[in-house]
């Protein structure tokens, strides 16, 4: 096993830089499962064509897979999409370099900038994190301004005047009693 500290590495794909990881301590094992684990912390970086930060990358553990070219991200795990700043939490994630991918099957959960959470089973997103497919999505929280709710009635708006409820009579306790 080699370790070590204070690692900034570069990952390319087609001779274009793809991303940076930078992290205090690395260990690597040339064992039969080559790898590098990234115990204490990973920060990445993800570059577009043009070498501008697409998304950031934050886990307190790695793995990176080095024949499979995979990184295996597990514990506060969090990526945000520098653009429109989504940001994804998520207790593991799986990183493909080749394909260029986020994945994972367990619970995620996709804040936007507008306070939406859209929480969900497993994830598939672009490595930029602009197209992003929640698996199985559960309800989320949207929110609505307040100046949305304003009490005043607008002209499209159905207004009922008679704000008194009509007195309707229970059904009997004969009439709903099953035949």
């Amino acid at each position: 096993m080699d370790e070590a500290r204070a690692i900034e590495t570069y990952f390319s794909q087609s001779g274009k830089m793809r991303a940076k990881l930078t992290s205090p301590i690395m260990f690597r094992y040339q064992d039969t499962l080559p790898r590098v684990e990234f115990p204490q912390t990973l920060h990445v970086d993800f570059y577009s064509d043009s070498l501008t930060v697409e998304s950031i990358l934050d886990a307190k553990y790695g793995r990176y897979l080095e024949g499979q070219k995979k990184m295996f991200l597990k514990d506060s795990v969090v990526v945000i999409q520098r653009f429109n700043q989504d940001t994804l939490r998520c207790q593991e994630l799986w990183w493909d370099q080749n394909k260029e991918i986020f994945y994972t099957d367990k619970p995620v959960k996709i804040t936007k900038r507008d306070g939406t959470v859209l929480p969900g089973q497993g994830l598939e997103a672009s490595q930029e994190f602009r197209n992003i497919k929640i698996i199985n999505p559960s309800q989320g929280i949207l929110p609505v301004p307040e100046s949305d709710f304003t009490g005043i009635a607008t002209a499209d708006s159905s207004v009922v005047t008679d704000s008194v409820p009509k007195r309707r009579p229970f059904p009997s306790a004969d009439s709903v009693r099953p035949q």
